[in-house]
Order: C-alpha cells, then sequence, then structure tokens
C-alpha cells in the first residue's frame, strides 16, 4: 500500500493512536484495559444515565453486527464491566447496566481521549476541524451506501 493512499493514512494514525493510549496507560496507572468498542460502549452508557439502553441502541450507535455486539457483552459482563437485566418495559429483551465500580475507569479513560484529542486537533484551526469532520462523516456515508446496495443484491440473488 503506498504511503499517500488514504487507507495507508488512517491506518497509520490509527496505530499512532493506540500507541499514545498505551503511553498514557503508563503514566496513569496499570489496570486491565478494556477493548476500544467495550469503552465506547461504557461511554455511551455514562453519557445516558437517565436512558434504558439495550443491545439494538448499542448496534445502531456502534454500526456493529448484532453478533459482534453480543459478543462484546458477553465478555463485559463476564468481566464483571456491566450486568443485563430484564427490560423494565418489554420483558422479551435486556437492559445494559453498567457496574458501579467501572465508572471511574470510564471516567479515566474519558479523561484520557480528551488530552490525546487536544493533541491530535492542537495547530488544526476550527474551520479545518469542521470540514475534516464533514468529508469523514462523508466516507462513512458512502460506506454506507454500498453496503445497503450490496445487502440489497445478495437479497435478490438468495
Amino acid at each position: 500500500m503506498e504511503e499517500d493512499s488514504l487507507l495507508y493514512q488512517i491506518k497509520a494514525i490509527d496505530k499512532q493512536i493506540i500507541r499514545l493510549f498505551l503511553l498514557e496507560e503508563n503514566i496513569c496507572g496499570n489496570f486491565s484495559i478494556p477493548t476500544p468498542t467495550q469503552f465506547q460502549i461504557m461511554e455511551y452508557i455514562l453519557k445516558h444515565p437517565n436512558d434504558s439502553i439495550y443491545q439494538k441502541d448499542l448496534e445502531d450507535v456502534l454500526k456493529l453486527r448484532r453478533a459482534t455486539v453480543s459478543g462484546v457483552l458477553k465478555t463485559m459482563e463476564k468481566n464483571h464491566l456491566i450486568k443485563r437485566v430484564i427490560g423494565k418495559q418489554d420483558a422479551r429483551v435486556k437492559e445494559i447496566i453498567m457496574e458501579e465500580h467501572v465508572k471511574n475507569l470510564c471516567m479515566h479513560h474519558l479523561t484520557k481521549v480528551m488530552r490525546i484529542e487536544k493533541l491530535l486537533m492542537q495547530n488544526i484551526s476550527k474551520q479545518e476541524q469542521l470540514e475534516f469532520m464533514r468529508i469523514l462523516k462523508k466516507m462513512q456515508e458512502n460506506i454506507n451506501e454500498f453496503l445497503k446496495e450490496r445487502t440489497k443484491e445478495n437479497a435478490k440473488v438468495n
């Protein structure tokens, strides 16, 4: 892959961000680090304290398949990060609740995210940041549209 290709650069910055997280972790203390997806789930739950959160909500927000989210939640439950309880309004679904002791871990992580994001955005104007976000969202829309079309094509074949 060529160094000036978009996918190469996205993968390169992804690796650099992971290194920054690991460096931050060494500075801030040592504990078992949940996966990025687990942190996304915990952050979502933390940011919606008055809402009932269900697996379907996480599938939609994270843009992940049901089986993927189910596996992540199963691991999180096994590691005592969350618990699943019968839904208040619908007994057929389970509400996802973050364990109380995990909230500090999540807040610690959010602090790291803000520090790293600040580092990434230094020397980039607000206008450039907004344009970059607009372009990223457009790329996501392109992928989503392609996936929808591919799904339709596969449904016709089957």
